[in-house]
């Protein structure tokens, strides 16, 4: 549904140079992302609800539109967001279980299997992501290890099951 017509102002919350969320008064009515594909002439984003509503090829444009669609009430309704579930201490405890199911070793600076460091896990904008610190092992190509280059919060359950059955090739050495 569409928002009231209103005269009071909008303003822009900078996130970073590449973020932010426009406000009007304390409500938060959309955000304004950058896309770094490279063949994208217009790469201002913005989004209500995380869906996208328009794009712009720069910033001030999409500021300007946001502002303009927000006075004439035709700019979506921004829902509330709800708090996240859950919290860093049960997003590491699902990560060490998952290594262990693997047999993969979980340290303060990655995981760890047979002594090599395979992934580094970095947390970023609330979520936990996977960080390649090696180059791809050639023994163990496949999607349960493409798997752990997404956030936790993005596996679905059945690729969390393939995670579980998943074993990694054993190096095979010359006698």
């Amino acid at each position: 549904m569409p928002q009231a017509t209103t005269t009071e102002q909008v303003t822009s919350v900078e996130i970073d140079f590449y973020e932010h969320e426009i406000y009007c008064g304390q409500k938060l009515i959309a955000r304004i992302t950058y896309d770094y594909n490279d063949f994208v002439t217009q790469p201002w984003v913005v989004e209500v609800n995380n869906q996208e509503f328009f794009r712009r090829s720069w910033y001030q444009k999409c500021f300007d539109d946001i502002s303009w669609h927000y006075k004439k009430g035709t700019l979506p309704v921004q829902q509330e967001e709800l708090p996240i579930a859950t919290t860093g201490n049960e997003v590491m405890a699902r990560i060490a279980e998952a290594c262990e199911v693997l047999g993969y070793e979980l340290c303060d600076d990655g995981i760890y299997h047979n002594g090599k460091r395979l992934k580094e896990i970095v947390y970023k904008n609330g979520t936990y992501w996977y960080v390649q610190s090696l180059p791809p092992q050639q023994e163990s190509p496949g999607e349960a290890l493409d798997l752990l280059d997404k956030p936790f919060d993005q596996i679905t359950p059945d690729e969390w099951l393939m995670l579980a059955e998943y074993e990694p090739v054993l190096e095979l050495v010359a006698a």
